[in-house]
């Protein structure tokens, strides 16, 4: 067959998939129908699902920070860039010295068997690429350090390279634990390193592929175990609850020896991970399911009991059936644990840090901040920004307080999409931008005395 013929024969194959992709994108008109903030707290409206054949579609094209340009910090606060040219930072750490470590990834690459085959997987290849999350994955660590203490790291270093999706870090004992997306590694390290040599050894395996990469890691406060987060690798168990295995769940490994147990499950995606200061209790943010419209599911952050079910695939919100999902051997309605706090539909509520030993002033002294990343399937857009929720006696308490905005621009591209945000050395906020490819610092405008 001459190379014309074959051009020609290949031109229909070629329209239907950008017919397809158009469809994908235009299709649909739904949007929000309930006002956003009644679907935030620890009572959202919840109305009834719209079963898409098509998502809602409205991804915010990534464009990046024109010079001079930043977030915009709350009434009190400040905000400039702590670290910039970073390639895709995603999870933060900050070591007893000060020194801050950052994971430069993204997803690893999908094959038809890994759920990136098809036109399904053609399509979510485009419009992550659009959103920002279409670049190779840097598989390293970047070590930060600002040894003048001006509020800006002035040393940037690899730490380590050669990893795998890294995401989650840890440091005790002299190890520094990872979150690759297929293992949980250690390396030995002591703070004030720059550049680690040694290779690292794997402490557990770790399912991976298909959906949800990210593996975030928080230290319990003995140090003899790690809690890692792990997501679903489909929407809603779609492709078979046997690549479920130990996924939308939170995992405790046991250290050293690498022997896990499943601490809590149910959970579609969990991202944060943080104790809270005056309970002493595990909380994290979770990433809810798609495709029943632009109302639906509020996304949300909660405490995690040991052996709790949070209801995906079946359920939802403590006991809401997903009528999409063939029913589970057992009736396990009953046993859904209802989250204690909704942040919202399709924010994309990813990394969480409570505010011990913030410096912030008074308006930020007892609460969590989470960073929203941004929906890519509500009409309208939400997300996009970091919030601060009040706590009070160890629970949250009043609507959320917007702390950094201005991640979309007038015309709702995505000048950044903020990740993760822990609390700095000297008690300022460092927040990941991984389509700014920067970390910004969030302090108070006027001096604040610490808290105790």
């Amino acid at each position: 067959m001459t190379t014309k013929k074959k051009i020609l024969l290949s031109l229909p194959l070629v329209a239907l998939i950008a017919a397809g992709v158009g469809v994908y994108v235009m299709a649909t008109d739904e949007r929000a129908t309930v006002d956003f903030a009644a679907v935030v707290g620890a009572r959202p409206k919840l109305v009834d699902p719209k079963e898409q054949m098509i998502p809602t579609v409205a991804v915010a094209k990534a464009v990046g920070w024109k010079a001079g340009e930043a977030p915009t910090a709350a009434a009190g606060l400040s905000v400039a860039p702590f670290a910039e040219g970073l390639d895709h930072p995603r999870w933060i750490y900050v070591l007893p010295n000060g020194d801050v470590l950052v994971s430069e990834s993204n997803s690893p690459p999908r094959d038809k068997d890994n759920g990136g085959g098809g036109v399904t997987g053609f399509v979510m290849s485009k419009l992550m690429a659009r959103a920002g999350a279409g670049v190779p994955s840097p598989n390293r660590i970047i070590l930060l350090r600002d040894a003048d203490g001006d509020g800006k790291a002035e040393v940037k270093t690899v730490l380590i390279s050669g990893l795998n999706s890294p995401s989650g870090m840890a440091w005790a004992d002299g190890q520094l634990y990872i979150g690759n997306t297929d293992a949980l590694v250690r390396v030995p390290f002591q703070p004030g390193q720059t550049k680690i040599d040694a290779k690292p050894v794997t402490v557990a395996k770790l399912p991976g592929g298909y959906n949800h990469w990210a593996r975030n890691l928080l230290l319990a406060p003995d140090n003899k175990s790690i809690y890692v987060t792990v997501g679903s690798a489909s929407n809603i168990g779609e492709n078979g609850m046997d690549l479920e295995r130990k996924r939308a769940a939170i995992l405790q490994i046991e250290l050293p020896s690498g022997k896990d147990r499943i601490f809590a499950y149910g959970l579609r995606n969990p991202n944060g991970l943080a104790f809270e200061p005056t309970t002493g209790d595990l909380w994290t943010t979770v990433n809810e399911r798609d495709m029943i419209g632009s109302d639906l599911v509020p996304d949300y952050m909660t405490e995690v009991q040991l052996g709790g079910f949070y209801g995906w695939p079946w359920y939802y919100w403590g006991g809401y059936i997903d009528k999409r999902v063939p029913e589970p051997e057992q009736d396990l309605q009953s046993y859904v644990i209802r989250p204690d706090y909704a942040l919202g539909p399709h924010v994309a509520a990813l990394g969480m840090t409570f505010a011990k030993g913030a410096i912030l002033g008074p308006d930020y002294a007892s609460g969590a901040f989470i960073a929203e990343h941004g929906s890519w399937n509500r009409r309208p857009r939400s997300g996009y920004k970091l919030v601060y929720v009040p706590f009070a006696q160890g629970k949250p308490m009043g609507k959320p307080r917007d702390v950094l905005t201005g991640f979309l621009s007038p015309s709702e591209e995505a000048r950044g999409r903020p990740v993760a945000v822990t609390v700095g050395k000297r008690g300022g906020l460092l927040v990941t931008d991984d389509v700014g490819g920067k970390i910004w610092r969030v302090t108070a405008t006027a001096p604040v005395a610490p808290t105790k």
